[in-house]
């Protein structure tokens, strides 16, 4: 595989009218998490028709015009000033519903917003090559905001979204639900990604986020893309190239490999066709599926094939701390939010930081090879920015992954508590640690509640912190090579499926054998 660089994306940040004052600190955010940033401005607002029926619109052309004015004239200067991260203009288009949704990104910050009512119309309306309309929760019904397979454009569309803040939109009957949004729902079938592939659409594969209150939202999907370097030109052409692939939540780093192809690329019926994959996950790997033509072909099962290897004195390993939960709302409803300060170090080395962050306010100070501060606000509710009702609540954290002695401790302060983790106990099991103590005090404050016959007052309103079960790099890390010999139609596609321990997932864009 060429040497390419591997950047991870956000391509579906939502940012209303109302939050245009934001827009900075959305952009300051994004540099956090992601190495490019293409906005998806939302020109729709809720309004009450004349009947007294709430329905969604979009603003007045005067209105989006201005914000999108705005958009162009932030983006250009931020441009100029921060070439290492470049971010792109682009808005989401609707249009009648009719064709589903899909987010317009353009090359340079000179494009229209268009809104017509049929994406044959918006595609019209594009420059060829330095526009693109990504589709996304396509697996909605079909004339209701669902993909139209008849109206596709690879030219404008060259991927899609297969997994979002929605759900995930592989098929009608896949493992992952699409449920968050029950008014859109449910899931059907002749819409979804797999359903595109199967009609002959040259298509690939990102997942994204569908945000509307902070960009890069961790669990919502990103998308990454194997570009040449990091300008914006390259991402761009890597884009075109369908050189991208998606993931849920983990940053999980995917190579996919076919011959001498990558995903997204289309070669000859050369066989024998050798596949060559490499994965490392944020956590174990449970197995790798191959599938051609949506059917699973091959697969490599990893659970049952390293958790019995003898572990030498010094381990690498990868671990995720959770922080959040906290006082019920419902009993405590003005205690919305808790800052978190605290620190993490280590005898060994810290190798990598992933940041699973939900939220505005979160700060990381790595300078030190071995210890990193941190400093955390998570909240009780998250809201998602708009109508559509609030999601779960969510949690900060971080995946850490440490070179470390294996009966050596992990030193994490909190607010000034000290907790001493050994680090073969992270490596046996999930450790929940309960601020019982801060609880206890809360409900005598509030209430003059002192004591009960079982822990529930206390427990149910305690802030936690969560060390979940660590595992070893040969648990998350693993190449694969498989072959295949024969075709089964006249342009077989193949992909990649990766499954975690943990539940989340990987998609590498198809390869196509013609």
């Amino acid at each position: 595989m060429k040497d390419y660089k591997l950047l991870w994306s956000d391509l579906h940040t939502n940012l209303h009218h109302h939050q245009m004052e934001e827009l900075e600190s959305w952009y300051n955010h994004a540099k956090e998490i992601i190495d490019f940033w293409p906005i998806a401005y939302y020109p729709f607002y809720m309004r009450k028709d004349k009947s007294g029926l709430g329905v969604e619109d979009i603003y007045e052309k005067e209105i989006r015009d201005k914000d999108w004015e705005q958009i162009k004239a932030f983006t250009k200067k931020v441009n100029m000033e921060n070439k290492n991260f470049p971010m792109l203009i682009g808005y989401e288009w609707q249009g009648a519903g009719l064709d589903g949704d899909h987010n317009v990104f353009y090359l340079d910050e000179e494009g229209e917003l268009h809104a017509p009512n049929r994406y044959e119309d918006l595609c019209k309306a594009l420059p060829k090559g330095k526009a693109i309309a990504i589709p996304h929760h396509l697996a909605y019904s079909l004339g209701h905001r669902g993909k139209n397979w008849s109206t596709h454009n690879p030219e404008y569309s060259p991927f899609a979204e297969i997994y979002s803040s929605h759900g995930s939109s592989e098929s009608g009957y896949t493992d992952t639900p699409m449920t968050r949004h029950i008014h859109m729902g449910p899931r059907t079938g002749g819409t979804s990604v797999f359903d595109g592939l199967a009609l002959g659409n040259e298509v690939g594969i990102i997942a994204s986020g569908d945000n509307h209150s902070v960009p890069a939202m961790y669990g919502h999907g990103y998308m990454a893309c194997y570009s040449e370097d990091s300008t914006k030109e390259k991402i761009w052409e890597a884009l075109l190239k369908r050189h991208v692939y998606g993931v849920t939540g983990n940053k999980i780093k995917l190579k996919y490999s076919l011959n001498n192809a990558i995903m997204g690329d289309k070669i000859k019926a050369e066989p024998p066709y050798n596949h060559s994959i490499e994965v490392e996950a944020g956590d174990a790997i449970n197995r790798i599926e191959l599938l051609r033509n949506n059917i699973l072909v091959d697969e490599y099962t990893h659970s049952g094939k390293w958790e019995e290897t003898e572990l030498r004195n010094t381990v690498t390993f990868k671990f995720k701390i959770e922080f959040g939960w906290g006082p019920d709302l419902r009993t405590y409803p003005n205690i919305t939010s808790k800052v978190w300060k605290g620190s993490l170090e280590t005898s060994g080395e810290i190798l990598d930081i992933e940041k699973c962050w939900t939220s505005h306010g979160q700060k990381l100070n790595w300078k030190e090879t071995n210890k990193c501060d941190f400093e955390l606000t998570t909240y009780k509710t998250s809201q998602s920015g708009k109508w559509m009702g609030p999601s779960p609540v969510t949690t900060e954290g971080f995946i850490f992954e440490i070179k470390a002695p294996i009966d050596s401790e992990i030193i994490l302060k909190v607010d000034e508590k000290e907790y001493k983790i050994k680090v073969n106990k992270i490596l046996e099991n999930t450790e929940v640690i309960a601020l019982l103590e801060e609880s206890k005090a809360l409900a005598k404050e509030v209430f003059g509640f002192e004591d009960y016959y079982r822990s529930d007052p206390f427990y149910h309103n305690a802030y936690k912190i969560r060390i979940n079960r660590g595992t070893p790099d040969i648990g998350y890390k693993v190449k694969w090579n498989t072959t295949t010999l024969d075709k089964k139609k006249k342009k077989d596609y193949y992909l990649i499926k990766v499954y975690q321990r943990d539940g989340n997932l990987a998609w590498s864009s198809p390869i196509w054998v013609e």
